[in-house]
């Protein structure tokens, strides 16, 4: 053999026997966790190079693991960390990558989107000095945390994604959150091992203690809230000629007996109160076309259909739902702290701290302390977002929550009454929904949702920028 003949051979037995190699170490190496690590550039090589390969890529991995992908079963914070975190990072090198192709504008929800980041970063600092640096770490991830959608919306407003079809795009986001919500249901009816770091919430009936549905989320209120902004999906789809809706009829009806049925079996109340909220915006926007009034039968009978079905499978639990909603309305006022599950107790703990330490306002105790810290004498879960901002972020983050939510609203309202029927139909789902988010804020931490907030803030973003 000539030696350019040796050569040649050799450099073509050398990829299939580094190949036989690598997977003969994977096999023979001990512990799943180790496989795993010498397995992964197998997966992760053509990943990286398939998101590369376009803008948004990485984006829809990100968007689809955030809703599909349950917590990792690791021993890091108080709820194990997600795989979309990890796509998140990635984005951010996309975006490097694609940096010349960005067409920042400064639109109105930019600025209250980056100055409230801006101030939950630097509440940062009351955190280390009123809780000490572990707490202060906390804060710091969960600042992170909001920084992804932040990103998301940045990204997509401004970024190298111009040129998608967003109706498509909707299609495939509406699919994977309706498997989401579906294996919600499957999750309540069996009760599977709930995932890594999953909030403890539980109905008591007769027949035994079940968790709440939560799905693949880590809380039930989480699960509620994501459920509520796709039926104001469907509603706004259906509010339309169906050429200008992203979603046949048929995927409406199926995709909404899924969502009602995790909202309801998610046990929440405020998600019920943020979809009706939504809906009567919804019904405002289009008092003059009466479209709505013309569904109203059709849907008054897919309503009907799903409480019978949720009725047939699930008897006792939809009996103390609507036992708890009745209770809920007759006792708003005579038993207020029963009703809102204790919520007062923790508001007027704040409140007093807020009357005797009145000049702390000025910075606050640092972003998501409460729940976690002895500072107030005892911790304090606020579910209310303008309080434990005020308390924790200062005058300034409940300044910059306020600017945010008006300027959410405004460019919202400004896409829905835009003329192209996209745009318009964005506009008119963020608009209700987020309409519907500022009244639930007075219930919940919802800028805590971080795995959800990207989704509505995508949506945002194409309204903005469609």
């Amino acid at each position: 053999m000539t030696r350019a003949g040796y050569a040649g051979t050799l450099r073509n037995w050398t990829l299939p026997a580094l190949a036989g190699a690598w997977a003969a170490a994977v096999a023979v190496v001990p512990g799943p966790a180790a496989k795993a690590a010498l397995a992964a550039p197998a997966v992760l090589i053509p990943f990286a190079c398939w998101t590369l390969t376009r803008p948004a890529r990485w984006l829809a991995a990100f968007l689809a693991a955030a809703l599909l992908l349950p917590p990792l079963p690791i021993a890091i914070g108080n709820s194990g960390p997600h795989p979309s975190a990890l796509l998140a990072a990635w984005g951010m090198f996309c975006g490097l990558i694609w940096l010349a192709d960005w067409r920042f504008t400064w639109s109105g929800v930019s600025a209250p989107l980056l100055v409230l980041t801006a101030v939950l970063m630097g509440s940062v600092g009351a955190a280390a000095l009123h809780s000490g640096p572990e707490i202060a770490a906390g804060s710091l991830a969960r600042v992170a945390l909001f920084a992804i959608p932040v990103y998301v919306f940045l990204y997509t407003a401004n970024g190298p994604s111009a040129g998608i079809d967003t109706f498509r795009a909707a299609r495939w986001l509406y699919a994977a959150a309706a498997v989401s919500a579906l294996f919600a249901c499957v999750d309540f009816y069996y009760q599977f091992p709930a995932p890594a770091g999953y909030g403890p919430q539980f109905v008591w009936l007769d027949s035994g203690v079940y968790r709440r549905a939560q799905g693949l989320f880590y809380e039930a209120s989480t699960l509620g809230n994501f459920c509520a902004f796709f039926l104001v999906m469907i509603a706004a789809g259906l509010s339309r000629p169906p050429s200008e809706a992203p979603l046949s009829r048929k995927a409406m009806a199926v995709g909404g007996a899924l969502f009602l049925a995790a909202l309801v079996l998610s046990y929440s109340r405020g998600s019920l109160i943020n979809l009706l909220v939504a809906l009567a915006v919804l019904a405002w926007l289009n008092r003059r076309r009466l479209r709505l009034l013309r569904r109203g039968p059709a849907l008054a009978a897919c309503l009907a259909v799903v409480t019978l079905l949720l009725w047939k499978i699930f008897p006792a639990f939809v009996e103390m739902y609507w036992l708890r909603l009745d209770a809920s309305a007759q006792y708003l006022f005579s038993s207020t702290e029963g009703v809102l599950s204790g919520r007062v107790a923790s508001w007027q703990i704040l409140v007093d701290w807020i009357a005797a330490h009145p000049w702390q306002l000025l910075f606050g105790l640092g972003y998501k302390t409460l729940p976690y810290s002895n500072y107030l004498g005892t911790e304090v879960v606020a579910d209310n977002m303008y309080l434990s901002l005020l308390v924790e972020t200062g005058i300034g983050g409940l300044a910059a929550l306020i600017w945010l939510n008006f300027a959410i609203l405004r460019a919202a309202w400004q896409a829905a009454h835009a003329a192209d029927a996209r745009r318009s139909f964005f506009g008119s789902w963020i608009l209700c929904f987020w309409s519907g988010q500022v009244v639930q804020m007075a219930s919940g931490d919802l800028l805590t949702y971080w795995r959800v907030l990207p989704v509505y803030f995508w949506v945002l973003a194409v309204a903005i920028r469609a």
